[in-house]
């Protein structure tokens, strides 16, 4: 009697944890729906030197302690975060349009902060510049 209810416990117990840990690993963030007015809005800084100049020093204040020196989503506060905070080299963020960059940051979304009224839209546009030079 006494085995049965000590197996029973530890059967109970395991089966909390495989299903915690289910919850855990098939937890994948929501897809971030970025309105069609954003996807499709022009960058109006110019890409060069100047905008690269600026966005380093706005993302190295700003992005870097998230996601990292040269954008791998490894930087100093990333093993706090639940979510993985994205690899700015990657197709994945490449191949999205500078509005919708602009959109996320500005506007943020779960860990991500918004910038809005912490940052001027120019500022922002000057980021999407800089991470434009991850690219693999």
């Amino acid at each position: 009697m006494k085995n049965s209810k000590s197996f029973l416990a530890v059967a109970a117990v395991m089966i909390a944890g495989l299903t915690l840990l289910s919850f855990t690993v098939n937890a994948q963030p929501k897809p971030w729906t970025v309105p069609a007015e954003y996807k499709t809005m022009k960058n109006p800084v110019a890409k060069g030197d100047a905008s690269n100049k600026a966005g380093m020093a706005l993302y190295t204040k700003n992005c870097a302690s998230c996601h990292g020196k040269t954008g791998l989503g490894d930087g100093v506060k990333a093993r706090m975060l639940k979510d993985f905070p994205g690899d700015f080299s990657a197709a994945g963020y490449q191949n999205q349009t500078d509005g919708d960059q602009f959109y996320k940051t500005k506007f943020g979304k779960g860990e991500m902060p918004k910038y809005e009224g912490k940052l001027a839209d120019e500022d922002i546009w000057n980021i999407v510049n800089y991470m434009r030079t991850f690219k693999k």
